[in-house]
């Protein structure tokens, strides 16, 4: 079994990855906006409290956010192991984390940080382009993703649209806000000797293949 963590700046490919991972190793997948969505289905006194919260726009505090993880980690579809993506968001989550594992008695696994170059990232975001119809994703500045017309889906003939922060201004501020919560978690997992970090500049199959070499690497095993 394995339990992962991905950290990533927005364009380093963390979904594309955690996506073939899910489908490759039967992990699930879990993301702090979908197991709060999950839980507040579940009617329970919980779950009623997480729905309203969401309903009515409010913030969701950590010790909800933690109950809503010990909650799903413990389901029969995380036994095989599974990939944490979007949490920790912080320090502070990190070792809240940590207690909840200690309580359960479960391994933290491995961390793998995504890493890409900013002139390479700037390309992946500003160049996306999505379908309206049925969400197919483009890029403009890659041949191997670029649309075969300007604007058209190869898919189903949708017309294709770039989100209004794809562009460079908001990509900065995404990238400056998410180094500077990052970083410290960075550093907890590499003293904690869990932290693997991948280059994800590479063609995808290459860094998967590479992600793969980690997971089954001893070190990680042990």
């Amino acid at each position: 079994m394995k339990n992962i963590i991905f950290l990533a700046v927005q364009g380093a490919g963390k979904g594309t990855f955690a996506k073939k991972l899910k489908e490759k190793y039967h992990y699930a997948h879990i993301s702090t906006g979908d197991i709060l969505r999950e839980r507040a289905a579940v009617e329970d006194e919980l779950g009623t409290k997480i729905k309203n919260m969401i309903d009515n726009g409010i913030f969701v505090p950590n010790d909800i956010i933690y109950e809503a993880i010990e909650y799903k980690i413990t389901q029969p579809e995380c036994e095989k192991g599974y990939i944490l993506d979007g949490f920790p968001r912080n320090l502070e989550q990190a070792k809240g984390y940590d207690e909840i594992l200690n309580k359960l008695g479960k391994e933290l696994g491995v961390v793998i940080n995504l890493t890409i170059p900013n002139e390479l990232l700037k390309q992946r975001i500003i160049g996306r382009r999505i379908c309206r119809d049925c969400g197919a994703i483009y890029n403009i500045y890659n041949d191997e993703f670029k649309p075969k017309v300007d604007g058209v889906c190869d898919k189903c003939g949708g017309k294709l649209y770039q989100r209004e922060d794809d562009n460079e201004e908001a990509m900065n501020t995404r990238v400056k806000t998410y180094f500077e919560v990052t970083e410290p978690i960075i550093d907890y997992y590499k003293e904690k000797g869990v932290l693997k970090t991948v280059d994800s500049s590479s063609n995808p199959e290459t860094v998967f293949k590479e992600i793969e070499k980690i997971l089954e690497s001893d070190d990680v095993n042990n």
